[in-house]
């Protein structure tokens, strides 16, 4: 890529360090995607899960765990004993509870009621030493301008597990141009106020990065279409890392034909599971 004049090369990529050191402290956070230690599927029937106290099924009035004499779990910092009910939990929502050893996460993905326990003795998340990433380019900060739609556009996409899917409502795209050509690529509502999502695979996916996707985020102002894509921020999802994510795949109108060599490469370890009826347990991990 050819370096904008503007731009301190050497302070670009000092920024863009410090930057990527506190995404991957998030990354290894001893309660993240990291640490979690299997998947598992809520049904109408009662059911033990691996390493955690209880009985945990899901109904009407959302997931349900029904707790021994001496048993007991953490709730928004309360302990907590006997029939527990959570609640009905939106889509891509979900609650974090203690256990003796650690956390689980309770929530809905793609329609179904999930579990994820999570321990920060993990032995994949003790191992963590980094992710493997391009240098930071600053040619690879590009000029974009958001082109809004009419009214958001429900879009439905795949996920990183077979049988789950995930429907976000997009409101608009990102078009820029990089060597005289043009692309487009949809953007989805991001964490905070301001904040889009695009999820995108390029000719270096399968090659250099992870084949399945990667993620950057932009910055879109209320009364203002100008916005930046920086490649050099774009990041692995948990996907990249473990079976046990859920991740969104890219839509089909997101596959760049061109190799955008920027931003994090293919991990060099992962999770594999083993998948059953109930869940997928890791292979050989714990």
């Amino acid at each position: 890529m050819t370096l904008p004049a503007t731009i301190d090369a050497a302070a670009f990529t000092r920024e863009w360090e410090d930057w990527h050191a506190a995404h991957e402290r998030r990354r290894a956070d001893p309660h993240g995607f990291l640490a979690v230690t299997g998947l598992f599927w809520l049904s109408e029937e009662p059911t033990a899960v691996p390493g955690l106290p209880g009985l945990w099924s899901t109904g009407a009035e959302g997931p349900t765990v029904e707790l021994a004499h001496d048993e007991e779990l953490i709730v928004d910092g309360a302990t907590v004993g006997g029939t527990h009910r959570f609640g009905p939990i939106a889509e891509r929502d979900g609650v974090t509870v203690g256990f003796s050893g650690g956390v689980v996460e309770v929530a809905t993905r793609g329609g179904r009621g999930i579990l994820r326990p999570r321990r920060s003795d993990f032995a994949f998340l003790r191992a963590y030493a980094g992710t493997p990433v391009y240098p930071a380019d600053p040619g690879w900060r590009v000029p974009a301008r958001f082109v809004r739609f009419i009214a958001p556009r429900s879009i439905e996409v795949g996920a990183a597990v077979d049988g789950l899917s995930h429907v976000y409502d997009s409101p608009g795209y990102a078009e820029f141009a990089i060597d005289g050509e043009v692309f487009r690529l949809l953007a989805f509502p991001g964490h905070r106020p301001g904040e889009l999502f695009i999820l995108f695979t390029d000719a270096t996916s399968g090659v250099t990065t992870y084949a399945a996707n990667r993620t950057v985020t932009i910055e879109v102002a209320d009364d203002s279409d100008d916005t930046v894509i920086d490649f050099n921020r774009a990041v692995n999802l948990p996907c990249a890392y473990t079976d046990f994510a859920t991740c969104p795949l890219p839509p089909a109108e997101n596959r760049l034909r061109i190799a955008v060599e920027a931003g994090e490469k293919t991990p060099s370890d992962r999770v594999e599971g083993v998948f059953s009826a109930t869940g997928i347990v890791p292979f050989g991990r714990l």
